[in-house]
């Protein structure tokens, strides 16, 4: 479900691009929507239990899931208090990324179900020319770039993880703070898929300006995140 923190930066996205537009700009409105980590993961594996009928491919416009919410309640509960359903909920995640038949059906329909909801509110602000490009699109070119950043020498092992480093950053302890852009299990995370995000944005929608409309809570993070992507060249 949407909340009020969607809702603040959907406005704000959309102020932003309407003056834009105004201003004679070639805007893209991209909702970048979070479909996908280790909370799709987790449901998936909870549906394989709940709904298998979810799980089969082209099913998503016919099983109705009911209420999304406490679907993921149920789920958050088991992944708490269950070791093993914890476990599968991870490796789901690396299914998921890996393009497994079944767990894409299951996203599909929880994505198809997602959306009837957040269309609703957005047909009641008059949010219009929204294009959905969501975490998962860029899920293709993040071995792409894992490979680049290992090539250019910026990403580096770190306790079986893959990670880069930027200067300046440092954890509670004093010890140097990692940007993961590979997990150890081999799954990707925020950082990967933004890394990818900019160098589509520059390299295929030729953008030459870029707004961020985000919670100021992930503002290490983006500082992180653009800093590496300057430092792997990514923007000039």
């Amino acid at each position: 479900e949407m909340h009020v923190g969607h809702l603040r930066s959907t406005i704000i996205g959309d102020v932003l691009s309407n003056v834009l537009e105004f201003s004679g700009h070639d805007v893209l409105r991209l909702n970048h929507v979070g479909d996908w980590g280790t909370q799709f993961g987790m449901l998936v594996e909870h549906l394989r239990d709940e709904y298998p009928e979810a799980l089969i491919p082209g099913n998503a416009d016919k099983v109705d899931l009911g209420n999304l919410v406490k679907l993921y309640k149920a789920a958050k509960q088991r992944f708490d208090v269950d070791d093993a359903f914890k476990q599968r909920a991870r490796e789901g995640v690396v299914k998921l990324q890996g393009g497994d038949e079944a767990a894409v059906a299951a996203w599909e329909t929880l994505c198809a179900t997602s959306r009837v909801e957040y269309q609703k509110i957005y047909d009641a602000l008059n949010i219009q020319n929204l294009q959905e490009r969501g975490e998962s699109f860029y899920n293709p070119y993040l071995k792409d770039v894992v490979g680049d950043l290992e090539e250019q020498g910026l990403a580096v092992d770190s306790e079986g993880a893959k990670a880069i480093f930027l200067d300046g950053y440092v954890n509670r302890d004093g010890t140097p703070l990692p940007m993961l852009i590979r997990k150890s299990d081999g799954g990707f995370n925020y950082a990967t898929t933004d890394m990818a995000a900019i160098r589509h944005r520059v390299n295929i929608e030729k953008a030459d300006r870029i707004l961020y409309v985000t919670d100021a809570g992930q503002s290490q993070h983006f500082e992180m995140v653009f800093k590496a992507a300057k430092k792997a060249k990514y923007v000039d």
